[in-house]
């Protein structure tokens, strides 16, 4: 990353089209299902009506200190998913809700339920575990997304006024404070408010809340013995648990060189480094992301692309600390994860960055919601005895609609622009429109991607043009092949693209065929959970075992070395996924007691795997990523 200045910018979701076989569906179930559902839900709940700011003291529900996060997080949802597919009834419930938002503000231009009507009193009195901030900048989200959506300012006048308070309360001027969001989430979002309105102000504010984030003296001790606090508004177990490596605040953000604490707040507080670094080409927080990212998918990255494996601060624990049945993984960190590694990759250009956040989006991120789109996860592990399942809400229900919103704008991570190149980062079927020069291009990408490794690129243009265009070759693939206008030629990599600079003519086609064999994963040595076993992966799928295909007590299967496992593309099942079947073998259970000085006979069974993101659709039972393996036989 030798230029941090942004060389990719991405191409708005509002100018590519989906069409394809695995992502238009789950946009359609997203559109029709998730965001109706998680708009009941927020209203059953009460979190929607709480904007009436009409509860008193002694009425149940307590508006909750996060409840706006969720309100904002589903308006953004569906802001993008009208952006691309108009709906009256689901437009005037935005705006409905909206307006009410709207009356909610406060003169001075707050907004924030809980300490407007029940602790009025002690705004910004707790930065470090109180939210505001971080209701503040998903409001700003959705804010945006619902002026790129709609060209009405309505509700980005209402974030532009709460933003102009935040940046007037905190700073380093006289009479500030100097604090910053024990969640981090407003320093991305106020970059998006900068980008589309153009006020620096906001850009500044950014850099205060992630350039002041672990100075001494450290503002959370402060701002704690101020309150008089001994146990935290999440409980003495919190208490005891809490130290400043929780949300990333143990030292400034340009010294630290490892993921640390809470996996959520670390993806959106790097995520607002790399926008930043982009931005103005800040050299110190584009190196400290380099090194935060590389010992994060060195050391600390699940093979579904799940982060943080501690259930007791749902973060990051150890090096190589990975377990399986007890993994946290949350929904929100994979989601995170995408957001850090799309930004990273408009800086650099590198596969890697979209290796990445393909092997979180295909895995770790749509694991988090049923096929039906209803049910969600909040924890992600990689074993299950068969006793974990969907919800279909939380108390804390950050992820539905977290998911909800990922998926509605997935067409703004599939490709990428520079001043005369494009980039296709990810292979799903669709259309993008671009502007290259005085002209518009298209780009009609056809494929059966991830099931198939074949990609059709045919460009419409008016005028002969000249530029590059890029293609990624997965990490994964061991052999690819490229022809252009029916002629095969030479793949020239740069940073993992296959990159074709030419004179490009109305119908040129060009053809790139990704040979997607099953593979065998491995992990370090230093990974203790996995030793012994084997992970299978095709394509960007990561694959599991579940009870429902091959019986209970999955732990006791064997998969040879050299079994031969063949891909089998099953159109019934699960929407139309391609399994994995073979032969294994199976631990043979006899009645010598708990223990005994021999091994377990083996006997054959068969083995059918399905992708990862698809399990618990079915029949509950036990699931299993990390299989046994055996000698040959």
């Amino acid at each position: 990353m030798e230029q941090p200045r942004m060389i990719l910018n991405p191409v708005p979701l509002t100018a590519v089209t989906i069409d394809d076989a695995f992502w238009a569906p789950r946009q359609r179930v997203n559109r029709e299902r998730t965001i109706p559902w998680i708009y009941r839900q927020c209203k059953e709940t009460g979190r929607i009506d709480a904007f009436r700011l009409d509860w008193r003291p002694g009425r149940e529900p307590v508006p909750h200190i996060f409840w706006d996060s969720d309100v904002a997080k589903w308006i953004e949802a569906a802001s993008y998913a009208l952006a691309t597919a108009p709906d009256p009834a689901l437009a005037a419930l935005v705006e409905e809700v909206v307006s009410l938002i709207a009356r909610a503000q406060q003169p001075d231009g707050y907004v924030n339920v809980y300490f407007t009507v029940v602790e009025p009193g002690r705004r910004w009195t707790n930065l470090r575990d109180a939210h505001e901030l971080y209701c503040a900048g998903h409001l700003i989200e959705a804010a945006v997304a619902h002026a790129q959506a709609t060209g009405r300012r309505t509700f980005l006048d209402v974030a532009c006024r709460y933003a102009d308070l935040i940046a007037r309360t905190f700073g380093r001027g006289p009479g500030q404070k100097r604090g910053y969001p024990g969640h981090p989430e407003i320093e991305l979002a106020l970059v998006k408010l900068y980008r589309y309105t153009g006020e620096r102000r906001y850009l500044d504010l950014s850099f205060y809340f992630v350039d002041e984030r672990g100075r001494a003296p450290h503002y959370f001790d402060q701002e704690r013995q101020a309150r008089g606090e001994t146990v935290s508004i999440f409980g003495p177990a919190f208490t005891r648990m809490y130290t400043h490596e929780y949300n990333q605040s143990h030292r400034p953000v340009r010294e630290q060189d490892r993921p640390v604490g809470h996996a959520v707040r670390a993806m959106y507080l790097y995520s607002a480094m790399a926008d930043l670094a982009g931005e103005v080409g800040d050299h110190g927080l584009a190196a400290a992301c380099q090194r935060l990212w590389k010992h994060l998918v060195d050391r600390l990255l699940y093979v579904t692309g799940g982060i943080g494996a501690g259930r007791h601060n749902e973060g990051f624990t150890a090096d190589f600390d990975l377990p399986n049945e007890t993994a946290y993984c949350e929904t929100c960190a994979s989601i995170g994860l995408v957001f850090w590694a799309h930004r990273l990759l408009q800086l650099s250009g590198d596969r890697s960055y979209a290796d990445v956040m393909e092997r979180a989006l295909y895995n770790g991120t749509i694991s988090g919601v049923s096929l039906d789109g209803e049910r969600f996860f909040y924890v992600n592990p990689l074993a299950s005895r068969g006793d974990h399942h969907r919800q279909p809400w939380f108390d804390c229900a950050c992820c539905p609609p977290n998911i909800a919103r990922l998926i509605a704008s997935l067409g703004g991570y599939i490709y990428g622009q520079g001043a005369d190149e494009v980039a296709v980062h990810l292979y799903v079927q669709s259309e993008a429109r671009l502007r290259i020069g005085s002209q518009t291009v298209t780009v009609r990408q056809e494929t059966g991607y991830p099931w198939d490794g074949r990609v059709r690129l045919t460009l419409g243009l008016a005028e002969p043009a000249e530029f590059t265009l890029k293609l990624r070759v997965p990490g994964w693939c061991p052999r690819a092949r490229l022809a252009v206008r029916g002629e095969e030629v030479p793949l020239e990599l740069e940073r993992g693209y296959a990159r074709l600079r030419r004179t490009w003519r109305d119908g040129d086609v060009v053809e790139l065929e990704l040979e997607m064999p099953i593979e065998r994963i491995y992990a370090d040595p230093r990974v203790g959970a996995d030793s012994g076993r084997v992970a299978l992966q095709r394509g960007p799928i990561v694959y599991c075992l579940e009870q429902v295909d091959n019986g209970p007590d999955l732990a006791a299967l064997r998969l040879p070395r050299e079994a031969r496992l063949v891909p089998r593309f099953e159109p019934d099942l699960l929407g139309g996924v391609v399994t994995l079947v073979g032969d294994a073998l199976r631990c043979v259970v006899d009645e010598d007691g708990l223990y005994r000085t021999h091994p377990p006979r083996l006997a054959p069974a068969p083995l059918r795997a399905v992708p990862y993101c698809v399990w618990d659709n079915r029949s509950p039972g036990e699931m299993l990523v990390w299989i046994a393996e055996a000698a040959a036989v």
